[in-house]
């Protein structure tokens, strides 16, 4: 990669318009993780009808339903894409000493922030459509094709390794060093309440990838909704819903309080 591309990057990553934005889109990716925490906690007693889905998209469309609904969706598109864009220039000059796995993190991280961006934009649009049934359709399409259903089983396991890093991630406490300052002894309990919960919902839905690969099922296939309603139904589920759920809204609030201290 040439020095003139590392430069534009390292500019891009240390303008404060990019800075500012990168931290309103933690902001509301608190916003999004404290209302996906509210709604699994509805879903969990069969409060209000549990009809709203509990992840990205249902989160969106409630924000999307208040009064300054439309206001608050484009403040996530822009904080998202400056999030995206920020990741993007890590992954190009490489935080932290610029290891292959940081970079390819932070690439992940621009890709995850640009789905969410779009994803708002969607739903300003009046055209969100539901996690589930995307997740049901990519899942049939692939399934579909010669090799399919181990490509299933692939994304299936990938998610169980992202899983095992959030609870890792929350248990050591690793994340403290993307903060800065003094966060205090409340911001990192809820980010360990935070990833740890979070690592529990994606480890279910990597479950649910495997077990749609094995019985080459698309339709068993599940993103957070389906993880977060397939934990609802077990033995103790509601209760061990109501767990996830407020480590879930603990992560939102760690998310506010990264949007003030993160090492950006």
């Amino acid at each position: 990669m040439t020095n003139s591309a590392r430069k534009g990057a390292q500019h891009i990553g240390n303008s404060d318009v990019v800075e500012k934005g990168a931290r309103l889109g933690y902001a509301m990716s608190g916003l999004i993780h404290l209302l996906i925490g509210w709604i699994a906690l509805k879903i969990a007693w069969g409060l209000g009808g549990g009809s709203s889905s509990a992840d990205k998209s249902g989160a969106l469309e409630a924000v999307a339903g208040g009064t300054t609904g439309p206001f608050l969706l484009w403040l996530a598109i822009a904080g998202f894409l400056m999030l995206a864009l920020w990741h993007l220039s890590q992954a190009v000059v490489g935080g932290q000493g610029g290891e292959v796995l940081d970079r390819l993190k932070a690439a992940g991280m621009a890709v995850l922030y640009l789905v969410f961006a779009w994803s708002a934009f969607k739903v300003v649009r009046g055209a969100g459509g539901s996690d589930e049934q995307k997740t049901d359709s990519l899942t049939g399409t692939l399934m579909s094709n010669p090799g399919g259903r181990v490509l299933v089983g692939i994304v299936g396991l990938a998610i169980i390794a992202v899983a095992g890093y959030h609870v890792w991630n929350g248990w050591t406490k690793h994340f403290v060093d993307d903060l800065g300052g003094n966060p205090g002894t409340w911001v990192v309990t809820s980010g360990r309440a935070g990833f740890i919960a979070k690592g529990v919902a994606l480890a279910i839905a990597g479950l649910l990838f495997v077990g749609a690969a094995l019985s080459d099922n698309a339709s068993k296939a599940g993103g957070l909704d389906a993880s977060l309603k397939e934990l609802r139904d077990r033995p103790f589920g509601p209760y061990l819903l109501t767990v996830v759920a407020l480590g879930i809204a603990a992560f939102g609030v760690y998310s506010f309080a990264r949007a003030r201290h993160a090492k950006l």
